[in-house]
């Protein structure tokens, strides 16, 4: 006769411990930055994306808005592909891949269940929820998508990149400014996200049995090894910058702002 046993926090063997925490730090300290920060990050982002506005000073595009594929764009860096709506901002086409990326992303899945579910909010502290059962129901079933917003967020870091290589070209010339340095680095730090991603390093060489008889990807591993040593790094500066790099062109397009050109 079997006996059906729980699991999670009811787990059989599982410490009793009637205090939440034991700990004495201010363990709460990182997870509430986490919830300033990501809801600060929203909350510009989510502005932005309505705003509708001042998101293209030539040569100059935000990322927010990159790929603008509606005719109602501003600008004309990247192919107009349908009619949008006056009402709808172009933005709001294209956030779900970015969106969908950072969301699945290995390390703000971390960042974001400590901080806002609470599941755990730290090492040594209970959480609320009585039971457990990881990724395998709804929503956080959706998790799984990771590899393939990985793939799409590799074609938006390619628009990006871009973006940046045209901010090159101004009247109809050769051109310099503070704002291409910073297109310029804004798509490489996200490059060095994405490649620094879980995903990326099990796609190069997860699977493989004998490295020896790969070198090529032996190699490449070892460098995406390396990145992903820095994922948590290379995901909060990444995100402050795309977030910098939109406020910067917003500036340059409201006329705050005078881009500074080399030449």
């Amino acid at each position: 006769m079997s006996q059906t046993l729980e699991t999670g926090v009811n787990a059989p063997g599982r410490a009793r411990i009637a205090a939440r925490t034991l700990r004495t730090d201010r363990w709460w300290l990182q997870p509430l930055l986490t919830v300033v920060s990501l809801v600060l990050f929203i909350a510009y982002s989510t502005a932005r994306a309505f705003e509708n506005a001042h998101y293209y000073a030539e040569p100059y595009i935000s990322p927010f808005y990159s790929p603008c594929i509606t005719t109602r764009c501003e600008g004309s860096t990247f192919p107009e592909l349908f009619t949008g709506p006056s009402f709808i901002s172009p933005a709001l086409y294209i956030l779900i891949m970015p969106l969908g990326f950072r969301l699945t992303c290995y390390y703000y899945r971390k960042a974001y269940y400590r901080s806002f579910w609470m599941s755990p909010p730290a090492c040594a502290v209970s959480e609320p929820h009585k039971s457990y059962s990881g990724e395998t129901r709804f929503p956080l079933v959706f998790q799984n998508l990771h590899r393939y917003f990985f793939y799409l967020g590799l074609v938006f870091n390619a628009v990006l990149t871009y973006d940046a290589l045209h901010a090159f070209r101004a009247d109809g010339g050769w051109h310099l400014g503070l704002g291409t340095l910073v297109l310029l680095t804004n798509a490489t730090l996200l490059w060095l996200y994405s490649l620094s991603c879980h995903s990326c390093r099990h796609i190069v060489g997860g699977r493989l049995v004998h490295f020896s008889r790969h070198p090529v990807r032996y190699k490449a591993w070892t460098l995406v090894s390396r990145l992903n040593g820095n994922h948590m790094k290379l995901a909060w500066i990444s995100l402050v910058f795309v977030a910098f790099t939109d406020f910067y062109v917003r500036l340059v397009a409201t006329g705050a702002l005078s881009d500074p050109r080399l030449f």
